[in-house]
């Protein structure tokens, strides 16, 4: 995901609509494999299994969606801005405030709005020891290979939709949203909406704020 020096609004719209196609097969995808764990379940008879076995791959997925994120912010701004105390703080709060809105705010908050009673479950502060190892580690690697990642952008976006699919989608599952097939078409475009706009706000427009690149945004 690189960032053009000219028309910078215009090739973040580009992203965002290149970024569709990655978004879809991210969601539909984790919409499969949350398919498949709740025909387990219930085909053992085991229902009430399925909010618990998905909090705990929530707590896996998001951790290594923040690692992801972190990596990619961290390395965007640290390509225009090489100070380390200012590259953290933008990739800690890129990582750990945008990806929570993605993987917990936008679900809690359409869960609620489809007449779901949610649970708000903020990782970070209820799991700090489970979330900063992998900010802090996604962090540092783009301070010593920012090249590498920069090449594997695609790749990286990839892993970082389906990953961040799979969070959103557990996140509902996990608290309160558990007859959820009966919602599948809401899940999905909650999924989409969840995983498209703040990955590519944390990935792109979000490092480039606090930069010198700033005026290249307008």
């Amino acid at each position: 995901m690189e960032f053009h020096e000219k028309g910078g609004v215009k090739h973040i719209l580009i992203e965002l609509a290149e970024h569709i196609p990655y978004t879809i097969f991210g969601v539909i995808i984790g919409l499969i494999s949350m398919g498949i764990l709740t025909f387990i379940v219930t085909a053992i008879g085991r229902e009430e299994l399925l909010p618990e076995a998905s909090y705990d791959l929530f707590h896996i997925f998001h951790p290594i969606h923040l690692l992801l994120s972190s990596t990619v912010t961290t390395a965007m701004f640290w390509k225009h801005e090489r100070k380390i105390v200012k590259a953290f703080v933008i990739g800690f709060i890129g990582s750990v405030a945008i990806c929570g809105i993605s993987d917990i705010g936008i679900p809690f908050l359409s869960g609620t709005l489809l007449g779901v009673r949610m649970r708000l479950h903020i990782c970070v502060i209820e799991h700090p020891q489970i979330i900063l190892p992998f900010v802090i580690l996604g962090i540092a690697v783009s301070y010593f290979v920012p090249n590498i990642v920069e090449k594997s952008t695609q790749y990286s976006h990839g892993a970082h939709v389906l990953v961040s699919s799979m969070a959103s989608i557990l996140y509902l599952l996990s608290f309160g949203f558990t007859h959820w097939i009966h919602h599948i078409g809401s899940v999905f475009i909650i999924a989409v909406v969840a995983v498209m706009l703040p990955c590519c706000v944390s990935d792109i427009v979000f490092p480039l704020c606090f930069t010198k690149k700033l005026d290249k945004l307008f």
